[in-house]
């Protein structure tokens, strides 16, 4: 079993965080390495070169990439401990449902244990393989801080290697039931992000400034849950799929999931507004019309721009930076946000088997999660926009 070590504190649950998050990373290591391995031909010919540079390199970017990414930080003596490791909610479902380390009756099965490490890596190459193929699409020239693996690699190679690593994971999870899980996940967020690049185009711009603002909503409510959502679902989802947990513990995570992607999805759109989180990236999200901010404000857009569909890059900016009531309006969804995430948070203590699952929950979200009670906090202290 991953992890050692007594849990019946905090340090010890987060020792056990530390240790799966290692055992994720190693496992990660070893998968990278298996896609980067030289074929039969020889190592100085041709043919080996040119695999090294148009797949082994992109793939090992695309996989390897951490910088700027939320972590735990370096601690002395743990697992890994000099290096920054992201907990993966996959193994949060393997310990709340079968159980830590040291405790009576709670040993799982090497057979669960290997299906949960397989869902896990595949999730987080689906995770890198959805954000190579976004950046093209959104077309962002930087990913955590360093150049995306398009600019790097150009184009093609990029999406050569988005492709590769989806079918490269679905191989990797191999058991049927994840498998299952995975494919309807990669739907999802290919569903979301369908119907989030439609706001670039002036037919759907147009539909979304004359429908009424409940449409509006729910119009974002829908592809962020799909969009955002499935990040938080897809790990869940997967990890409960390989351990058979039942049908209404499931329900009641995915529900929890889809508010935890709300919330991250506000945040999201809410840092265009507030430099100290949006950084030299502020005021810069106006090609589309899919930021919930502008979707609250469309009600008093400008005459003649509905049927236009105008209302968009220098004009869609001057209208909402100038609208007198954005200040109200960034309040009211930054702590929409907050309590999105209150809410997911308390219903998946809900199915928590221990004190200390809620506790290995808690650290694993709140890597995040403490960034939207932060924005909220800076709204009400009147920064931003």
């Amino acid at each position: 079993m991953a992890g050692s070590g007594d849990v019946s504190d905090i340090s010890g649950v987060e020792a056990v965080v530390r240790s799966d998050a290692a055992l994720l990373e190693d496992d990660l290591a070893a998968f990278s390495a298996s896609l980067t391995t030289a074929g039969p031909s020889a190592p100085e010919s041709v043919y080996e070169a040119v695999l090294a540079r148009s797949l082994y390199a992109p793939v090992a970017d695309a996989v390897g990439s951490k910088v700027g990414q939320q972590a735990l930080a370096p601690t002395a003596g743990a697992p890994a401990g000099r290096a920054p490791l992201r907990p993966s909610m996959v193994f949060w479902a393997y310990r709340n449902y079968r159980g830590f380390p040291g405790r009576a009756g709670e040993e799982a099965s090497a057979a669960d244990l290997a299906a949960v490490r397989r869902a896990a890596v595949a999730v987080r190459v689906l995770l890198k393989a959805a954000v190579a193929l976004d950046d093209i699409q959104d077309g962002s020239g930087i990913r955590y801080g360093e150049p995306a693996l398009h600019v790097t690699h150009g184009i093609p190679l990029a999406l050569n290697t988005g492709s590769l690593l989806i079918t490269a994971a679905l191989e990797h999870a191999a058991d049927p039931a994840v498998v299952r899980s995975l494919l309807q996940s990669i739907g999802r967020g290919l569903t979301g992000q369908a119907v989030d690049v439609s706001t670039r185009t002036a037919l759907t711009r147009a539909e979304l400034v004359a429908a009424p603002r409940g449409e509006r909503v729910a119009f974002w409510e829908s592809m962020a849950a799909l969009k955002t959502g499935t990040l938080f679902w897809m790990p869940l989802d997967a990890a409960v799929a390989a351990l058979g947990v039942v049908e209404d513990e499931r329900r009641v995570l995915d529900e929890a999931m889809r508010n935890l992607g709300l919330a991250s999805q506000l945040f999201n759109d809410l840092t265009d507004f507030v430099p100290e989180f949006g950084g030299r990236a502020t005021h810069e999200d106006f090609g589309q019309l899919s930021n919930r901010v502008f979707l609250e404000l469309l009600d008093s857009a400008p005459a003649g721009l509905p049927a236009s569909g105008e209302l968009v890059g220098a004009r869609l900016k001057e209208f909402v930076l100038g609208h007198p009531e954005l200040r109200r309006t960034l309040l009211l969804l930054a702590a929409e946000a907050v309590e999105l995430k209150r809410s997911a948070m308390e219903t998946v203590r809900g199915v928590c088997r221990s004190e200390q699952s809620a506790r290995y929950f808690d650290v694993t979200i709140e890597r995040k999660g403490h960034l939207i009670d932060r924005l909220h906090a800076t709204l009400l202290k009147g920064e931003g926009a």
